[in-house]
């Protein structure tokens, strides 16, 4: 990782840390993810390689952010991970923060913001799935944001849970979650008044965000058919 210059640390995380850098032969602003790998005797993780391989799938989108480059080093006999990222200006919790008053509840997660345009940046718990859905592991997404079917440990789960998820940072104050001890273990509520919790939001907002929020991940609405809502009658659909 000679060929870069760590400029500051950005971020930091369970696995690793972020560091903004520049590239000494073109002067090129780049974001450095660096992790620790615990090898086994298959060599890197198959997280890792997950976490990857969904990047190089998905970075030719403009709403995810773009992989540059992957290097493997050694420090003092540990293996270490560079993930190379384009470098981008902000994140949604820097955002959110700047347009609103008071204390930050819990943890946003990690889309980043650039030239108006909202990227997902860390897909270290996202995961790919076929067609037929076959058995797959619990511990996706942030724990903040994990759809209640999830909390409870299903195996067997769809594109519900990225609703979900879509709709959490919107409705801030989801209660309850943090007191969870376990992901079976989950607490009996009233139910709440929607709008109450989101008050700046208008009707039309308030109606896809209940549709988003649907318990049952079955009645939940498809990405297609949230687009298609009349809260989203104002926006340019053209690049879509």
């Amino acid at each position: 990782m000679e060929k870069y210059e760590k400029l500051e640390k950005v971020g930091e995380g369970t696995y690793g840390k972020v560091y903004k850098a520049q590239d000494k032969a073109t002067g090129q602003l780049v974001a450095l993810k660096k992790t620790r790998l615990e090898m086994d005797e298959e060599g890197i993780p198959p997280t890792a390689l997950r976490e990857i391989s969904l990047l190089q799938l998905l970075s030719r989108s403009i709403y995810i952010v773009r992989l540059l480059n992957v290097e493997q080093v050694e420090k003092n006999g540990k293996p270490l991970l560079y993930l190379v990222f384009e470098y981008l200006d902000t994140d949604l919790k820097k955002f959110i923060d700047s347009h609103r008053r008071g204390p930050n509840p819990r943890p946003i997660p990690s889309p980043i913001i650039q030239k108006g345009i909202l990227k997902i940046a860390d897909l270290g718990l996202g995961r790919a799935f076929t067609i037929p859905l076959k058995s797959y592991t619990h511990e996706i997404v942030t724990l903040w944001y994990r759809a209640p079917e999830v909390l409870l440990g299903t195996t067997h789960y769809s594109t519900g849970v990225d609703i979900w998820l879509l709709g959490t940072p919107t409705e801030e104050q989801w209660p309850g979650v943090g007191s969870l001890r376990d992901w079976h273990a989950y607490p009996q509520w009233k139910p709440q008044n929607l709008a109450r919790a989101v008050p700046s939001l208008e009707p039309e907002g308030v109606d896809l965000l209940s549709k988003m929020l649907q318990y049952d991940p079955a009645n939940r609405i498809s990405a297609k058919a949230a687009m298609e809502h009349p809260y989203f009658d104002s926006l340019d659909k053209s690049q879509f």
